[in-house]
């Protein structure tokens, strides 16, 4: 590719927001926790990402539903963006009704070639501080793409099977959880929400399962199995998840942490390690 992005590099903004319960609360509610957290709780891992909303008016809105491209990250030209990883390390508790200030700085942008087309990776890495001081250091993969060709991605396929592994959930992905976790992360794209777009616009045959949630409910199920306080988590996007099928999120201990994935019949989804302190 010919642009040139080196001028986006080093860019940084800084946002402040309160941590209120609600956000919180609501998403676990949605994932069919209903014991509310108050105040002065910690904020459940990757919960963060509800906050600092970047809302725009709807001149300053793409076709997909995503903020336009030229703000913050760069205008990279290939119509079809994902968040396709990250990598967080978590140094103190963030918590619920605290004031947090997250910093953004823009730390590399590459344009590839693959089997699949022209590619552009945007990373970017957030620091976030609250009344502890540094809680969160987190380095988060975007990825540009050229357009899908119709019929070039398979569809969801629930078999029956379950996967083995130590712990297991299965969740069922429905419209309502999709729109319910656009909506509390303030997320437009409209691949998780307006069918038609996402089947006829970019290619997919379902509703796309947001990466952050997987990531979000892989998080959850390290939590709630590991003793000790987890210190990074790392994951990568795999393949795209749909509704309309169910989804098996899956963990085994291993030394010092977990090995962890999301699963759709025999395709996984999504990759994750994390490490405990």
């Amino acid at each position: 590719m010919s642009e040139d992005y080196s001028a986006w590099v080093g860019k940084s903004e800084n946002l402040t927001d309160v941590l209120e319960p609600a956000r919180s609360n609501a998403l676990r509610a949605a994932l069919g926790d209903a014991e509310p957290l108050a105040a002065g709780a910690q904020l459940p891992l990757l919960h963060h990402w509800l906050y600092f909303w970047n809302v725009q008016p709807p001149a300053g809105l793409g076709v997909d539903g995503h903020p336009a491209k030229g703000g913050f990250l760069p205008p990279v030209s290939l119509p079809r963006r994902m968040w396709a990883g990250g990598r967080l390390r978590f140094h103190a508790p963030l918590v619920v009704g605290e004031t947090v200030t997250k910093t953004s700085t823009i730390l590399k942008v590459e344009a590839k070639s693959g089997k699949s087309g022209d590619l552009v990776f945007v990373t970017v890495e957030h620091k976030l501080a609250g009344g502890q001081g540094l809680a969160i250091t987190e380095e988060q993969d975007i990825v540009y793409r050229e357009p899908a060709a119709a019929g070039s991605i398979a569809g969801p396929a629930d078999t029956g099977e379950v996967p083995a592994a130590a712990w297991r959930r299965e969740v069922d992905p429905n419209a309502v959880l999709l729109f319910r976790y656009s909506a509390l992360t303030m997320n437009g794209h409209r691949i998780h929400y307006d069918r038609p777009y996402a089947m006829d616009e970019e290619a997919y045959p379902a509703l796309v399962v947001h990466g952050p949630l997987q990531a979000t409910l892989l998080a959850e199920l390290a939590a709630s199995n590991l003793g000790g306080r987890i210190a990074t988590f790392d994951f990568r996007g795999m393949s795209p998840a749909f509704d309309g099928a169910a989804l098996h999120v899956c963990g085994d201990a291993n030394e010092g942490g977990a090995s962890l994935w999301t699963q759709q019949g025999g395709t996984t989804n999504m990759k994750a390690t994390v490490t405990c302190a």
